[in-house]
C-alpha cells in the first residue's frame, strides 16, 4: 500500500495497485452501499467478493434457509448453518463479519415484494440480482427504473450463468430485452442441478461490473459517494450467457432501450403495483395456495423432471410431489397448493425451487 495513505487497511494493497481502483476508488468502495436480492449459489459468492474488496455497506434480502445441498455451491455457509437450518441472510452476515468486520451488513430475512421493497433498498447506489425467479426480478427492475438506480441481473443453471447491466436511461431493461416472463415451467437448480463454477463465474461478472460502477462518477442514487472520473466505457452494454461445459457464449446488445419499452420507456410499472403476482391464500389446515392461472404447465413433463427429487403421482388434471414434509398439488393452470407449511414466503420458495416462477 503507498506509504502516503493511512485512510485504507492493508487488507487492500493488491487491490489499490490495480489501476482501475487505485486509493481514490478504494475510497468510493468503502463509502459504498450496495444490495443484494437472493443470498443463495450467486449471492453468497457475490457478498463475500464484495465484503473482501471493501465495499462499506451490504444489504442483504434472502427468505430461504441453509440445507445441506446447498453446501456444494453456496460458498458463504457451512455444516453447522445447515444443521441449525440458519436463515441465509443471517448466515451471510455472521460469516462476513469473521473476515471483515469493518463491513456494516443489514440482513433482512424476508421475501422481497411490492409491499416492502422501496423500505429494503431504500440507500443502496446499485442493486444485484440473485434470486432464483423472475417474479422478483421483473420487480427489481420496475423499482430500479423508477427510482433510476442501476442493478445487474445474473442467473445460473445447470452449466449456464448470465449477466447484463441495467443502467436506467442509458441501456436496456430487463423488460427491453423479455417484454414478459418465461412461461410454463422453467429449469432451476433444484431440477436441472448446477455447476459451482458456473455460480462463482456469473458472480465475479456481476461483482466487477458493480465495482466499475461504484468506482465511478455516475454511482449516484442513493449513495453519498465522492465524484469519479465519470462512467467507465469499459462496463458491458450486452445480455451475456456462457454454457461452460460446452464452451459456447453468446452477447446480445443491450447498449440502448427499447422505445417500445412498457417499463422503461411508457413507465408502466404494473409488476411493482403487484399486477398478476400470483396471488398467495391460506388453504386449509397447514397449507398455502398459490393462485396463479396465466402459466400453463406440462404435467408429464413436470413429472420427469421431480421424479428424482421427491414421489410424484400425476394425471391430466394435476401433480403431486412430495419431498420431506411439503407435498405440491401443481394443476394444469399452474395454480399451486403447497402443504405443509403456512409461511407464504416458504410457499414461493418451494414453488420457484421445482416449479419455476
Amino acid at each position: 500500500m503507498p506509504s502516503s495513505s493511512t485512510s485504507v487497511p492493508e487488507r487492500y494493497s493488491r487491490q489499490l495497485l490495480f489501476p482501475g481502483i487505485g486509493e481514490s476508488g478504494q475510497e468510493r468502495l468503502s463509502a459504498a452501499h450496495v444490495a443484494l436480492v437472493g443470498c443463495g449459489a450467486t449471492g453468497a459468492a457475490a457478498a463475500g467478493l464484495l465484503a473482501r474488496a471493501g465495499i462499506g455497506t451490504l444489504t442483504l434480502i434472502d427468505r430461504d434457509f441453509v440445507e445441506e445441498s446447498n453446501l456444494q455451491r453456496q460458498v458463504l455457509f457451512d455444516e453447522a448453518d445447515a444443521r441449525d437450518a440458519l436463515p441465509k441472510a443471517e448466515a451471510a452476515r455472521r460469516k462476513i463479519a469473521l473476515f471483515n468486520s469493518d463491513v456494516t451488513v443489514h440482513a433482512h430475512v424476508a421475501d422481497l415484494t411490492p409491499g416492502n421493497i422501496h423500505q429494503l433498498l431504500a440507500g443502496a447506489a446499485i442493486i444485484l440480482d440473485a434470486t432464483d425467479n423472475f417474479e422478483t426480478r421483473y420487480l427489481v427492475n420496475d423499482y430500479a427504473v423508477e427510482q433510476g438506480k442501476p442493478w445487474i441481473y445474473s442467473a445460473a443453471v445447470a452449466a449456464y450463468a448470465v449477466s447484463m447491466n441495467i443502467i436506467p436511461g442509458e441501456t436496456a431493461c430487463l423488460a427491453c430485452i423479455f417484454p414478459e416472463p418465461p412461461s410454463g415451467t422453467v429449469e432451476t437448480c433444484d431440477t436441472a442441478g448446477i455447476l459451482n463454477t458456473a455460480v462463482n463465474f456469473a458472480a465475479s461478472i456481476a461483482v466487477t461490473e458493480a465495482l466499475k460502477f461504484l468506482t465511478s462518477s455516475q454511482a449516484r442514487a442513493g449513495s453519498q459517494l465522492p465524484a469519479g472520473p465519470g462512467l467507465p466505457l469499459t462496463m458491458r452494454r450486452t445480455l451475456l450467457s456462457c454454457d461452460l461445459w460446452n464452451n459456447e457464449r453468446s452477447e446480445v446488445s443491450a447498449a440502448t432501450p427499447d422505445p417500445a419499452c412498457e417499463v422503461c420507456a411508457a413507465r408502466n410499472f404494473r409488476h411493482l403495483r403487484g399486477e398478476g403476482r400470483p396471488h398467495i391464500t391460506l388453504c386449509g389446515r397447514n397449507s398455502v395456495q398459490i393462485h396463479e392461472h396465466h402459466r400453463p404447465v406440462d404435467l408429464a413433463a413436470l413429472e420427469a423432471r421431480l421424479r428424482p427429487h421427491g414421489q410424484v403421482r400425476f394425471n391430466q388434471l394435476l401433480l403431486r410431489f412430495t419431498r420431506g414434509e411439503h407435498t405440491l398439488t401443481v394443476f394444469a393452470d399452474g395454480r399451486a397448493i403447497v402443504q405443509g407449511t403456512t409461511d407464504a414466503a416458504l410457499a414461493r420458495s418451494l414453488y420457484a425451487r421445482f416449479i419455476g416462477s
